[in-house]
């Protein structure tokens, strides 16, 4: 039959995941780090993902496809796992599938923090430690999940965290990384955020500071960091 669905561009899709928590069939997954529809049986046409994309790239358009299949959804929301219902930010999993050695357990291991507060509602901007140095802007959960987190990011950078997700004031962050970008003086920005949908939040907010800013002001560089840890994609962001 034919029929309205939704389309993904993938030449635009950057696999920020935000279309993914407003379907709520769950018709889109991120594949390969791009989103793509599972099946058509799953995409009721309504396009309630639409807004959420920064990048425009998904839109509704008319083609011959499956019908939406209710029963069909129905089914697959209710499956045991490995099927979640939810936003997959939100699911359980136990990663302890197997012992890791801890390193070198002879020898502490040194904090590289070198700033305080870090909490990005605190951060004073005019603080002059900013001045000349890479702000690492991490998502909360990215130092639990990255063991080494000190050594591999935080060595010679001043810190942020934030939650996309739950922390209130969303629009006062948005102030703040635009006042970070033009006023600290830092020299570049390192954005950190989980590879589940809902912590690209947090890079949206800083992209929308740099369309307001509408000036190179210094670089930025993005990193996806996966629940075990490793880094599973590096974008400069212009």
């Amino acid at each position: 039959m034919r029929r309205k669905i939704v389309s993904i561009d993938e030449t635009k899709c950057d696999g920020c995941g935000l279309c993914i928590p407003n379907c709520h069939e769950e018709a889109i997954k991120l594949v390969d780090g791009k989103a793509r529809l599972v099946a058509d049986v799953y995409c009721d046409g309504l396009g309630a993902c639409l807004g959420t994309c920064p990048k425009d790239a998904i839109t509704i358009i008319e083609r011959e496809a499956k019908a939406f299949n209710e029963a069909v959804v129905a089914e697959m929301l209710h499956k045991p796992e490995p099927i979640f219902s939810g936003c997959p930010g939100t699911r359980s999993m136990n990663l302890s599938t197997e012992s890791k050695p801890d390193g070198n357990t002879a020898c502490e291991i040194s904090s590289r923090l070198t700033t305080w507060p870090v909490q990005l509602h605190l951060i004073p901007v005019s603080a002059p430690h900013f001045k000349g140095r890479n702000l690492l802007l991490a998502a909360d959960c990215v130092a639990y999940a990255v063991g080494d987190f000190h050594r591999q990011f935080l060595k010679d950078s001043v810190l942020a965290i934030a939650c996309p997700k739950l922390d209130e004031g969303q629009e006062i962050y948005l102030e703040k990384i635009k006042a970070l970008i033009t006023e600290s003086g830092i020299a570049s920005l390192t954005v950190l955020t989980m590879e589940v949908p809902c912590c690209s939040g947090l890079v949206k907010l800083v992209r929308d500071a740099m369309d307001q800013i509408q000036e190179a002001i210094c670089q930025v560089e993005w990193k996806v960091i996966s629940i075990k840890g490793e880094v599973l994609k590096t974008t400069v962001l212009q």
